[in-house]
C-alpha cells in the first residue's frame, strides 16, 4: 500500500492544529504543568487494577464504569485525561462522555505508556494485587 500525500488547505490545517493544541497535550508539557502546580485535575481512565499497579502522582482513578458519576472531576478546572497509549481510544471516549456532561477536558497524547517511556515520575505500588489475585481472593 502506498501513501499518497496531497496538498491540503492551509485554513483547514490552521483550524485543525489550533483545535489540537486546545484539546490535547503531551506528557512533557503535562509534567511541567504538574511541577508548576497548575490548577488542573489529572484523570486516569484505565482499569482500576492498572491504576493500582502504577499511575501519575495526583491522578484520580476513573475507569469506564464510573464515567456517568465522575467523582473527583471539577467543572471549574481543566480535567486532563489519560489512558493506556497512543493507539488506545479510551481517553478520547472518556473526553467525549465527560464533555457531554459539561466538564472541561483535554487528553494527554500517548497515554501512560508514553509517560513512562519518557521516564516521568509515577506512583508504583509493588505490592498491589493483580487483577487475577483480586478475582480469586478467598
Amino acid at each position: 500500500m502506498t501513501t499518497t500525500f496531497i496538498k491540503n488547505d492551509p485554513l483547514k490545517a490552521l483550524q485543525f492544529f489550533e483545535d489540537k493544541m486546545a484539546f490535547t497535550t503531551g506528557p512533557i508539557e503535562l509534567n511541567h504543568a504538574l511541577n508548576e502546580k497548575q490548577d488542573i485535575v489529572l484523570v486516569d481512565v484505565r482499569a482500576a487494577e492498572d491504576f493500582e499497579q502504577g499511575h501519575i502522582s495526583g491522578a484520580v482513578s476513573l475507569p469506564r464504569g464510573k464515567w456517568s458519576t465522575p467523582s473527583g472531576l471539577r467543572m471549574d478546572k481543566l480535567n486532563v485525561i489519560y489512558s493506556y497509549s497512543q493507539v488506545c481510544h479510551l481517553g478520547a471516549a472518556a473526553c467525549v462522555e465527560l464533555a457531554r456532561q459539561g466538564f472541561p477536558v483535554m487528553e494527554m497524547d500517548g497515554g501512560f505508556l508514553v509517560w513512562t517511556k519518557n521516564n516521568l515520575p509515577i506512583v508504583k505500588w509493588f505490592n498491589a494485587p493483580s487483577a487475577y489475585e483480586k478475582a480469586h481472593r478467598s
